[in-house]
């Protein structure tokens, strides 16, 4: 069965989101799982704007089981950094890559980063679908601090999270819904935007999912 926004029943106030994402990956295989997608061609084609090239540094953060790495492995870039708050969600990928010394594979939280701060030069800051999940204006502060942190000069960010008319919950969590606006808001004014468009995802259970994606590039 496809996990979906009326799925993994919580209660907010007591929530561990580390064992949260675990039991979500540990009870759904890759492909039934809300936010999966079998290529990521939206973020593939803001990949392609940015001219980077394939030895370019690439943080994709809250990466899971995500189909990308193996995308941007296939199109044959060679440094790829996996992160995810969650132990479970990177095993697949793990297991599938153990040898392969072109991922890095860092398990950490990007609120209360112990290992992500010390990372240097990222040329980018891939996020689809983390963002939205921050609901505090502190946790929103600290995700944007430590993005500031690790994005070189001229480095560039792609944000996809969900839309103004998206979903308000997704694994049954709630989410913070975001306008172009709002992402140029946070980044501030060393980050230009380069492009931006709304993207309707279809997910594993057939629903429509409203997103916005925006590609950023940091000012020299």
């Amino acid at each position: 069965m496809a996990i979906n926004d009326s799925d993994c029943k919580i209660t907010e106030a007591t929530i561990n989101y580390k064992e949260h994402w675990n039991t979500a990956y540990l009870i759904n295989k890759r492909e039934n799982l809300g936010w999966y997608e079998e290529k990521s061609l939206p973020t593939l084609s803001l990949i392609k704007e940015t001219r980077l090239p394939k030895n370019a540094t690439i943080l994709n953060v809250g990466s899971g089981s995500s189909i990308l790495v193996d995308n941007l492995l296939e199109q044959g870039f060679s440094n790829i950094i996996a992160n995810d708050l969650s132990d479970e969600s990177l095993k697949l990928l793990k297991n599938k890559y153990q040898k392969n010394n072109k991922i890095k594979f860092i398990v950490d939280d990007l609120l209360n980063p112990s290992k992500l701060n010390e990372l240097q030069n990222i040329d980018l800051w891939n996020d689809r679908a983390v963002l939205h999940f921050f609901l505090e204006k502190e946790q929103i502060i600290s995700y944007f601090k430590l993005l500031k942190k690790v994005v070189k000069p001229e480095g560039f960010v792609i944000i996809s999270v969900f839309a103004k008319n998206g979903a308000e919950k997704c694994c049954g969590l709630p989410l913070k819904r975001y306008n172009v606006k709002m992402l140029e808001n946070e980044l501030g004014n060393d980050f230009v935007l380069k492009k931006s468009f709304n993207y309707t995802f279809i997910n594993p259970s057939g629903n429509e999912r409203p997103y916005i994606y925006a590609l950023f590039q940091r000012k020299s």
